[in-house]
């Protein structure tokens, strides 16, 4: 039965930051909250949802002039695009789907009818533990909370130390709008995600890289706490032979340069049909012109985030170059680029990629595209197919037969067509990787499944019970009992044979 929760938010009893606990603490006073409430109410899960976008909301400024801080250069209107507005649309749409996903599902209503009742409960796991990367580092974190929140959870939560101005931010406020009771905010002073990973928690969702997800994973399995893993991978974009090159061209220019190229949605490589990815790369190159027409001092151009990234990135392009592929880059003139101390590099496409350089097998996550010419689609999907699956795959080109060939032949988290990120706009839309880039998924009902249990209750008012029919002694009923089922699943076997066989 649900209730409201009984508990002592900041409103009622004072002001009490996350940072007077330790974790263990957190996860103990979360625990000891859930157990004394019992399961939320619907009233209750959606106000946690509000108060979680308000904080987003009212403090959307500072947040903006915080990752700002934390990359070195990044645009107001994307901070608050992605970071704030960006997490409106699943919060608003948890709010509004809670109070039907959580009502008990009735099943098999004829066999109800005679006796044999079956439901489903979906109930709260109890203590969420969400760890978000510094790419999208409040997205990445309130979103999987809101989810969370709606399936009648608490949430320990540690957004990413690199980005640790805009952790600072969240912590201060969060407490303006929650009991840690309900949501407590971890800091570096908390400890290490290694740290977090090793919590006895009720289910663990990172996002970040594939290698640290196998980390979180095998500390998490320690503990038998179940995972969600949200990771990364080259992205493919597929070009048709009909698709208009202009229109492609440009798409995946913009989608590349998203956050520096620091999303794990970014295109990392694209097949062109051989005979235009001359015109294909000159329009790409056009379009970062027109675009940038200024970098180094360029406050619109993101940053790549540390010193470490700058100079991997810069690394597989120079290796990649030094071992025979063709770079292109668009570097304005009179400015040195690329540039470790503003750590801005210029977009840059390569050709003549092969195996052996190191942006083959890399995820690049930076403002590079590598571009590879296809005489037949076969060879786009089978070099696909070949690599470990990516989060998702891009299409420019129309819904026809090509593209079916293309999802068919291949695995990725999703596939989107003619523009980036498309999915991530569709409210029922899941979102999640396959394989190495991930296990699991959320936005919409797929997030509140995640994060809820499925208790399946069945009840009997039969004239029989299945203790009887399985226990000692065995009857002249019992035995006529079991040759008949026997004789029936044997029927309906082999009718489902011939319908298979006349196929």
């Amino acid at each position: 039965m649900t209730k409201p929760a009984e508990v002592n938010t900041a409103t009622t009893s004072g002001r009490v930051s996350s940072e007077a606990h330790t974790m263990t603490e957190l996860l103990e006073i979360q625990r000891a909250g859930f157990l004394r409430d019992g399961i939320p109410d619907a009233k209750t899960r959606i106000d946690r949802i509000t108060r979680l976008s308000a904080l987003l909301l009212d403090n959307a400024e500072e947040i903006a002039e915080a990752l700002a801080e934390d990359f070195g250069s990044r645009p107001r209107e994307l901070s608050l695009a992605t970071d704030v507005a960006g997490c409106m649309i699943d919060l608003t749409h948890q709010r509004r789907g809670v109070e039907k996903w959580m009502k008990e599902s009735n099943t098999a209503k004829l066999q109800g009818a005679l006796g044999f009742k079956q439901r489903v409960r979906h109930e709260p796991l109890g203590v969420v533990g969400i760890m978000g990367p510094w790419n999208f580092p409040l997205q990445l974190t309130f979103v999987p909370a809101g989810s969370a929140f709606a399936a009648g959870n608490r949430v320990l939560m540690r957004p990413s130390s690199i980005t640790a101005r805009t952790t600072d931010v969240i912590a201060k406020h969060a407490p303006d709008y929650f009991s840690i009771e309900e949501l407590a905010v971890m800091t570096s002073k908390h400890g290490g995600g290694s740290d977090f990973a090793k919590l006895k928690v009720d289910h663990m969702f990172f996002t970040g890289s594939p290698d640290v997800g196998a980390s979180v994973a095998q500390e998490a399995a320690k503990n038998l706490v179940p995972v969600s893993l949200e990771l990364g991978g080259k992205n493919p974009a597929v070009v048709d032979v009909d698709a208009d090159i202009d229109k492609a061209a440009k798409m995946l220019a913009e989608a590349r340069m998203a956050n520096g190229g620091q999303v794990c949605l970014c295109p990392d490589y694209v097949f062109v049909p051989e005979a235009k990815v001359g015109e294909f790369t000159d329009k790409v190159i056009a379009r970062w012109t027109e675009m940038f027409p200024t970098i180094r001092n360029n406050a619109e151009y993101t940053s790549t985030i540390n010193q470490k990234n700058f100079d991997r990135i810069v690394g597989l392009i120079d290796d990649a170059e030094k071992l025979g592929a063709e770079k292109r880059q668009v570097v304005p003139a009179g400015e040195p680029l690329p540039d470790s101390e503003k750590r801005k590099i210029p977009p840059t496409l390569l050709t003549g990629v092969k195996a052996g350089m190191k942006i083959e097998e890399d995820e690049v996550f930076g403002p590079v595209l590598t571009v590879y010419p296809y005489r037949d689609l076969t060879e786009a999907i089978r070099y696909i197919a070949s690599h470990p699956h990516p989060l998702t795959m891009y299409w420019c080109g129309d819904d026809n037969a090509n593209f079916k060939r293309l999802a068919d032949g291949t695995r990725s988290g999703s596939i989107n067509g003619n523009d980036f990120a498309l999915h991530m706009f569709g409210a029922e839309l899941p979102f999640g990787g396959v394989g190495r880039s991930g296990m699991g998924g959320y936005h919409g009902k797929t997030g509140f499944d995640t994060f809820s249990h499925e208790r399946a209750v069945a009840f009997s008012t039969m004239p029989f019970t299945v203790s009887e029919m399985m226990s000692p002694p065995f009857t002249n009923r019992d035995r006529k009992m079991t040759n008949g089922q026997m004789s029936l699943w044997k029927k309906i076997n082999s009718r489902a044979i011939k319908r298979v066989n006349k196929k």
